[in-house]
């Protein structure tokens, strides 16, 4: 497997995609970052992220674990593209995790994969958590599925993810140099 893709659309959280993109890369982890549209995308604050490819080019691509950074209207973006929906569900076929943070679970609402599962999102999305047991923790991991509320989440959800796709030993190590208080 290639990997793990971080998808951006247009109005995406900047927090929430630059952290996990960060945190996933100080542990030495391949990233691509996957572009609805390719190029520049623009965050909903501003800030403008250069893609490493477009989404069409990561469709064909079998990854290790596919995130979805929240935003808006980066997650509503997300979801009613049929591209997302279709990577989404190929790599919950395939086995690979998934994970979204702040409204972007309803990416995984949309896509059918949150049927009996427990999941989180930023209140007021629950009811785009279709099929879910939604919980009220920082972040949720079910399986090949993990998610988390929001912005401030962002460091808890990276390094969660860096403990199920690296080791517990790396995220501890990255956890304590970064001073994230647990």
């Amino acid at each position: 497997m290639p990997g793990i893709c971080v998808l951006l659309a247009t109005g995406f959280e900047e927090i929430e995609a630059i952290t996990v993109i960060d945190v996933l890369r100080r542990a030495e982890l391949e990233v691509t970052i996957l572009g609805v549209g390719g190029g520049k995308i623009s965050g909903a604050h501003g800030l403008q992220v250069e893609t490493d490819q477009p989404l069409e080019e990561g469709l064909s691509m079998e990854w290790d674990a596919v995130v979805l950074p929240g935003g808006l209207p980066g997650a509503t973006n997300l979801r009613d593209n049929p591209q997302v929906i279709e990577l989404v569900r190929s790599t919950h076929s395939a086995g690979g995790k998934l994970a979204a943070i702040c409204a972007a679970p309803i990416v995984l609402g949309s896509a059918g994969v949150l049927q009996g599962r427990q999941a989180t999102c930023y209140p007021g999305f629950e009811d785009g958590l279709v099929g879910a047991e939604c919980s009220l923790e920082r972040v949720v991991v079910d399986g090949n599925l993990t998610t988390s509320r929001g912005p401030g989440t962002s460091l808890d959800f990276a390094l969660s993810l860096v403990a199920q796709l690296k080791d517990q030993e790396t995220a501890d190590t990255l956890r304590e140099g970064m001073l994230v208080s647990s």
